[in-house]
């Protein structure tokens, strides 16, 4: 196991006191798992981006018709003229 040393604001040092206080978990903890998940968000969104942009590179757009249905789905009328 690695150690990570963070400053943080007093605020933000505040609400971790009292989450840990109220969950009777560790900082260590708390801090642990928070960043673990905002690392599995940041992968796949890393991922996606790259992925988008091999296709973007490889040419693979949308369509003029995929771009209007998609605006579609949510109630836009698009007309790209």
């Amino acid at each position: 196991m690695s150690t990570v040393t963070a400053r943080i604001p007093e605020e933000t040092a505040a609400k971790l006191n009292a989450l840990a206080k109220a969950t009777n978990r560790s900082k260590s903890f708390i801090v642990a798992n928070a960043l673990e998940q905002f690392l599995e968000e940041q992968t796949w969104q890393v991922a996606r981006i790259h992925e988008s942009v091999a296709q973007a590179d490889a040419g693979n757009f949308a369509t003029d018709g995929e771009v209007k249905d998609a605006f579609a789905k949510w109630g836009l009328n698009v007309d790209a003229d």
